[in-house]
């Protein structure tokens, strides 16, 4: 009687159990199993409770027995249900500690103890559920249709087995996986023309890590840091939080211009390969100009190559900045967000040994090292030759795109002036006089396509009003031409307004 009244409680909880399964997620078993322990452990089925048979589960559910069933056996096999001969299957008792009570507590004034206030600085902001949306042109992201899942997954369980498992689960203390520092030299850097010795390169939580350990390890209150402007939203508020003198260096469709404003620095920050986010390739003369002028004025430069070894273009050919220093005024900040996922967080940094020993301190402090088994997993797949396949798709992927927005572009928005940089994987849009991009970014959002105002890009946020950024490394090609068409029309219904106001009739 006592199992049938819990069975009969429970009867009004299992649509609360088992939500709809993800046919194109995790497998099915895993979710089952999922489902049920969360259950467990928040109370929602409590000790005793009799399970739906595989059978029953399998209907409601849709899916096969034999996977219910498997689903079951490896709860039983773990000790969360249990089999009761002729009776079924049941949630088992297990002995949790007791949580005693806790009595709701008045809100503290935080504010007055903050030593900084990050949240008060423009940010740059998206959807979380940016995949949801049917046109997601956003820079940066992530395509599951160009991510090398098969090769990837090779990589992974070659690392998987029981010796590779005790390589990389150990404490690396402040070291990093030696066989991905090897492939970084071997295989990455010389693509850009750089060769670093093992004690030179280290590794990070991708390059947002390694831009603000430089910026703890260079600059003081008082430091005067050179910044692209427009330039990178998230590296501008570092800075701000860290000296009162930034310098916001100007530029031409060449890059940075390495004049008196850049001499007064100390350190300057440049995106060289592709200038974030005009996406202008800084040519070699200037790359050399501004190599030189760093040498003659005791300037320090961190490259920040953010998307490097993607382009299949012309822009590939030029070298990197740190390339062409032989006086030791470049260190060199890479990433594999952009080749390969967001996800995967790892970057690097190339720099002088005794700066590499500093950070390696600096980074002990923040949390040791990056994942090693992501470390060594990415160490196979470029050993493996995956790397440099995976280049050559997604960079022919990249072109095919930004020919096909190329096209689309003048037809779609003849009102507006577009730039590109060779091998970019995105299109730096301007306005005419008077259009706002960030109101009509947030008309196109309520249609499904999400873009990027220009103006938080710019020390002076009213500089860029008329500046938007259209990503294309995030969508897939046979959705671009549909996008870009309805994305014109809301662009051109704006222009129309910006016009209308600045000449009325």
């Amino acid at each position: 009687m006592k199992i049938a009244q819990l069975q009969l409680a429970s009867d009004h909880t299992w649509h609360q159990v088992f939500t709809t399964l993800d046919r194109e997620g995790q497998a099915l078993n895993i979710q089952i199993r999922r489902m049920i322990v969360q259950a467990v452990e928040t109370g929602l089925l409590p000790v005793n409770v009799r399970l739906p048979s595989s059978r029953e589960l399998a209907l409601r559910l849709g899916v096969g027995r034999n996977t219910v069933t498997a689903a079951y056996q490896q709860l039983i096999d773990e000790g969360v249900l249990a089999s009761r001969e002729r009776a079924g299957i049941f949630v088992r008792a297990v002995a949790k500690p007791s949580v005693a009570a806790t009595k709701a507590r008045p809100s503290s004034d935080w504010s007055a103890r903050y030593a900084i206030r990050p949240s008060r600085l423009p940010q740059i902001s998206k959807p979380r559920d940016w995949r949801t949306y049917p046109y997601p042109f956003l820079s940066g992201q992530y395509d599951p249709g160009l991510f090398p899942t098969n090769n990837w997954r090779e990589a992974v369980r070659a690392t998987s087995s029981v010796q590779e498992i005790q390589v990389w689960a150990a404490d690396m203390i402040d070291d990093d996986d030696p066989d991905l520092i090897e492939q970084l030299r071997i295989q990455v850097l010389p693509r850009r023309g750089i060769f670093a010795q093992p004690g030179e390169v280290i590794l990070t939580l991708g390059s947002q890590q390694a831009l603000s350990m430089l910026v703890q390890l260079f600059v003081g209150r008082d430091t005067p840091v050179g910044l692209e402007d427009p330039g990178y939203p998230d590296l501008r508020n570092m800075v701000r939080l860290a000296t009162r003198r930034p310098v916001f260096l100007p530029a031409d469709r060449d890059g940075l211009l390495p004049g008196d404003e850049f001499a007064r620095c100390e350190l300057a920050f440049v995106t060289a390969g592709h200038q974030c986010p005009t996406t202008g390739v800084m040519p070699l003369e200037r790359r050399l100009a501004l190599v030189e002028a760093a040498a003659r004025n005791d300037v320090l430069l961190v490259e920040d190559d953010y998307d490097a070894d993607l382009s299949v273009e012309a822009d590939s050919d030029i070298p990197a900045l740190k390339s062409l220093d032989t006086a030791e005024r470049v260190i060199y900040v890479g990433s594999f967000s952009k080749v390969l996922a967001p996800g995967l967080r790892v970057g690097y940094v190339v720099a002088p040994k005794p700066v590499v020993d500093e950070l390696r301190v600096l980074r002990r402090l923040m949390l040791r090292h990056p994942p090693t088994n992501n470390q060594r997993s990415l160490a196979t797949f470029i050993g493996l030759g995956h790397y440099r396949l995976h280049l050559a798709r997604a960079g022919a992927a990249i072109l095919e795109r930004a020919s096909l927005i190329a096209r689309l572009l003048p037809e779609t928005m003849p009102s507006c002036r577009f730039e590109r940089g060779e091998g970019a994987t995105s299109f730096w849009i301007e306005g005419p006089p008077g259009f706002d991009a960030r109101a009509m970014a947030e008309h196109a959002r309520k249609q499904g396509i999400l873009v990027e105002a220009g103006d938080i890009f710019f020390s002076d946020p009213t500089r860029g009003a008329r500046f938007f950024r259209i990503g294309f490394s995030s969508i897939a090609t046979h959705r671009i031409e549909a996008g870009i068409v309805k994305l014109g029309s809301v662009v051109e219904e704006h222009c129309r307004r910006a016009l209308a106001f600045a000449d009325p009739v």
